[in-house]
Formats: C-alpha cells, sequence, structure tokens
C-alpha cells in the first residue's frame, strides 16, 4: 500500500496529511478491524485519484456516483467489491468528515451473481481432514465441527474453550455477534496436547521478555496483566512473533489465515475433489450436514450465528433430499 499522496504543489491532497490520520482514528474509535481499517484506506485513496487528487471536502455525491459506477462499468468488478467501496466513501464522508449525505442513487451496480454454497459430502470431508495435519487439522475439524467462520476460530483464545461443557464461546464474531457452539468430542484429546505446545511456547516468550497478546477495546488499560494471561493468549499462535501494525508492539498474533486457507487447499487437492471448495466449504457442510440429519434449523441457526432464518435457509437448496424434500419422478 502506498505512503500519503507526493506534494504536487499548493492544494493538493498531500498538503492535507491528516485526512488518513484521521480516518485511522475515527475506524479505531468506532472498533473496525486492521482489515477494514486498511481497505477503506485504500478505497479512499482510489476515489481521491480518479478524481485527480482533488479533497473530499472538495467532492460529494456525484463524484461517488461517477467512482462508484466506473467500478462496475470499466473495471467489472464484483458486486461485494463495489459494495466495499461505497461503505468506505460513506463512512469517509458521515463518519469522518461529517458531511451528511443522503441517499446516493443511480449508481450503476454490479450485479451479484445468486450462487450456491460449496458443499463436500460426508465421504470428501472424510478425505480432506485426512490430509491436513498437526494444528491445521484442528483449525479443520473446528471449522466442520463447530462451524466456525475461519477468523473466528484463528482469533480463539485459549479461554475461549469449555473442555467440560464441551463448548466454544465465539466472541466478536461477524458484525461483532457473540454465540455458543458446541466443541467436538472427537478433538478434545488432540486440542489439549496442542494447548500443552502452546503453553509452552507461551512461556518461552516470557522468559525472553515479552508474551504480551493483543487485546481489544482498551481491555489492556482495564486489566494491565491480562496480556500475558495464559487464558487471553491465542489458540492458533503464529510461528514467530511481529511488529503490531497498530501499536508497533512485538506481539505473537494468530496464525495466518493465508497459511490456513493454503493448507485446506492442498487438502482438497490431495483428496482428489474438483469442487471449487476453500475454508468456509467446511462451515457450509456443518450447516448442510446438520440438517441432513434432522436438526432444526432454528438451532443451526444460532450455531452458525446467522442474523436471519432466511440466511440458513439456503442451505436446504443444497441437500441430497432437493430444496422441497421431494423425490425425482425418475427415481420412483
Amino acid at each position: 500500500m502506498s505512503a500519503i499522496l507526493p506534494v504536487e504543489g499548493p492544494g493538493s491532497i498531500a498538503t492535507r496529511p491528516r485526512l488518513f490520520d484521521e480516518v485511522r482514528a475515527v475506524a479505531r474509535m468506532r472498533h473496525l478491524s486492521l482489515r477494514t481499517e486498511q481497505a477503506y484506506i485504500q478505497w479512499i485513496r482510489r476515489y481521491i485519484r480518479f478524481h485527480n487528487k482533488r479533497h473530499p471536502r472538495e467532492m460529494g455525491e456525484t463524484e461517488i456516483r461517477a467512482f462508484i459506477s466506473h467500478l462496475a462499468v470499466n473495471e467489472r468488478v464484483a458486486a461485494s467489491t463495489q459494495t466495499v467501496a461505497l461503505s468506505a466513501l460513506l463512512f469517509l464522508y458521515r463518519d469522518v468528515l461529517k458531511q451528511y449525505l443522503p441517499y446516493v442513487s443511480q449508481i450503476e451496480r454490479a450485479q451479484k451473481p445468486k450462487r450456491l454454497p460449496v458443499v463436500f459430502t460426508r465421504d470428501e470431508t472424510e478425505r480432506i481432514m485426512a490430509n491436513l495435519e498437526g494444528g491445521y487439522w484442528l483449525i479443520g475439524a473446528l471449522l466442520y465441527g463447530s462451524g466456525l467462520r475461519l477468523m473466528e476460530c484463528l482469533r480463539l483464545r485459549v479461554k475461549d474453550l469449555d473442555f467440560t461443557y464441551g463448548q466454544v464461546t465465539v466472541r466478536d464474531g461477524k458484525g461483532e455477534k457473540g454465540r455458543v457452539t458446541m466443541l467436538p468430542a472427537k478433538i478434545k484429546n488432540p486440542l489439549g496436547r496442542h494447548l500443552g505446545a502452546v503453553k509452552s511456547i507461551h512461556q518461552d516468550d516470557l522468559r525472553d521478555g515479552y508474551g504480551e497478546v493483543y487485546l481489544p477495546y482498551a481491555l489492556a488499560r482495564k486489566y494491565p496483566r491480562a496480556m500475558t494471561e495464559w487464558g487471553w493468549q491465542y489458540v492458533f499462535p503464529a510461528i514467530s512473533r511481529s511488529l503490531d501494525q497498530r501499536s508497533q508492539i512485538e506481539r505473537r498474533h494468530h496464525l495466518s489465515d493465508r497459511a490456513a486457507q493454503t493448507a485446506v487447499k492442498k487438502a482438497i487437492h490431495r483428496a482428489r475433489i474438483d469442487k471449487h471448495g476453500s475454508c468456509h466449504s467446511l462451515r457450509h457442510s456443518f450447516a448442510t450436514h446438520l440438517l441432513e440429519s434432522g436438526d432444526d434449523i432454528r438451532t443451526v441457526q444460532e450455531l452458525l450465528g446467522h442474523k436471519d432464518v432466511r440466511t440458513t435457509m439456503i442451505y436446504t437448496h443444497v441437500l441430497n433430499r432437493g430444496g422441497q424434500g421431494v423425490k425425482s419422478p425418475l427415481d420412483g
């Protein structure tokens, strides 16, 4: 990601270097994730460059409409990408610049394709799991066995696992919603051994003068000792320590999502499965297989953390018995 735009004379955007500082400050005050913050800054930069480096204060709804329409018509971006770009600009004007914007109308929107989720059969899931090892096997087991999203899994803290009651607490999931889901009995022993190895890493970090972990929402000020406590450590820590991009403190973050995605992709390939699946397909399979087993859709909705049951109902369209539970006349 490039730095603040270069100085090109009086009145250029570079003479206002505080804009992106304001964006970062408001994003952190709103508790936006680092990824969302970085994505918003990227889209704001592209918007400024598209309009010849004019300052956003000098522009408004007309310029936003032109930029978003350009993304759809000329660059042919995906509908989800266009939505993120628009959200970034609305955030800039409404939350950072405090400029009232009515509904941005007459935008040429990219059409969002209606795709059914990729779901693995039970046999395919077993073959994928057989091609995962170590920590990646545990991650795959939690995605499929607990219905976690990948980042929910990687952000798990030790204290979020309850071996006695067999449950996992998801904190600040999508939409900052928390929920509780099951901890599969099959992974309790390997997960316990994994945590033993993780604890040794944490103790080594403490001996080296490190051992702090990132805490959200200023909890570090409220509980100053919590950063080094065992319960707050990540279940899946990174292989090495790194500098926190916000605080510039050297810490051990959680495992990279890219590493987990690569491991699952390789497992799918080694399992000789031709479906275009991913980590998220294991979560889709979790929901579909529960519904196949006759579990109540409302229960599945709660386990997945869906706000609306209509989101969960998409899995009824990929069940083997058909979306309406009917039998083909060809099958007798």
